[in-house]
């Protein structure tokens, strides 16, 4: 597929759906031209969502940390979170009990919000499993992973309880080319052992999308034409936008090298609508 730039479809559309790691931002911090783009989109008064399965830290504190980046027009009620969906699932399926879950302290923060007392999962013990009554996989730290997923295995041995997934990604990016496990990798590692059937939440699952369209939806964008979601990850975010009906553009500034995309896009199937090296608000 040929390259196309941003500033030359950006009339096509009405509102944008932003994946956050891999476009907005990396490991160094804002991702070099896009914080004109996000600027330019406020200016227009252009509606836009951020989605990110991130479900290490609520959308307030994402909303600080952009703005820290240097994303001052960002609002934290413009970030949609895999955690966010999770909160929902658990405050109207899960009526009391404890929530055990991997991740962070301030991860949990999205067990609280559903009304639910939470527990590490290095806490839950013999004594305590009969009191669990989900578990949720939020973040790829907090915990000793050999530890965690032998807790995890032995304890859904023991009991039957859903098990969320809040973060379905596989890898991250980090610095070059290099990636890192995530969270959706240990929980598939589970849920295989174990033989159970997980609930997975976030990209491409179909559930943050409609969140985010339904908010779009109040503020006047009826048709799903008129949103385009821009992404770094053909399984995630392309895949995602593309069962939901959205149309898509892959950006190859995260998970997607510029040397590999054509080969990925053949070898998986997942075809976004445009492809662009950059994020930028170049018009020249």
């Amino acid at each position: 597929m040929e390259l196309i730039r941003f500033a030359d479809i950006i009339d096509n559309y009405k509102a944008f759906f932003f994946d956050s790691y891999g476009v907005l931002k990396n490991q160094n911090g804002a991702i070099s031209g896009v914080i004109d783009v996000i600027n330019a989109l406020n200016v227009k008064q252009i509606p836009y969502k951020i989605l990110t399965n991130d479900a290490s830290r609520n959308r307030e504190e994402q909303g600080s940390k952009f703005r820290d980046l240097g994303y001052t027009g960002i609002r934290d009620q413009d970030i949609i979170t895999s955690g966010m969906m999770t909160t929902i699932f658990l405050k109207e399926q899960v009526k009391s009990g404890l929530i055990a879950y991997l991740g962070t302290s301030m991860a949990a923060d999205y067990i609280h919000q559903a009304g639910h007392e939470s527990i590490p999962i290095h806490d839950v013990h013999d004594d305590n499993e009969k009191d669990i009554s989900a578990l949720v996989f939020l973040d790829d730290e907090g915990y000793n992973w050999d530890f965690a997923i032998n807790k995890c295995i032995n304890l859904l041995r023991h009991v039957n309880i859903p098990v969320v997934v809040a973060n379905p990604d596989r890898i991250y990016p980090t610095k070059g080319n290099e990636v890192r496990m995530a969270i959706g990798s240990i929980a598939y590692m589970v849920e295989k052992t174990v033989g159970k059937r997980f609930i997975y939440f976030g990209k491409p699952e179909s559930q943050m999308f409609a969140h985010a369209f339904d908010e779009m939806k109040m503020i006047g964008i009826k048709s799903k034409t008129d949103v385009l979601m821009i992404g770094d990850t053909l399984e995630t975010d392309i895949y995602g936008a593309n069962r939901f009906g959205l149309q898509s553009m892959l950006v190859l500034s995260g998970n997607t090298s510029k040397s590999r995309y054509e080969n990925r896009i053949n070898s998986t199937g997942i075809i976004p609508d445009y492809v662009c090296a950059e994020l930028n608000w170049n018009i020249d």
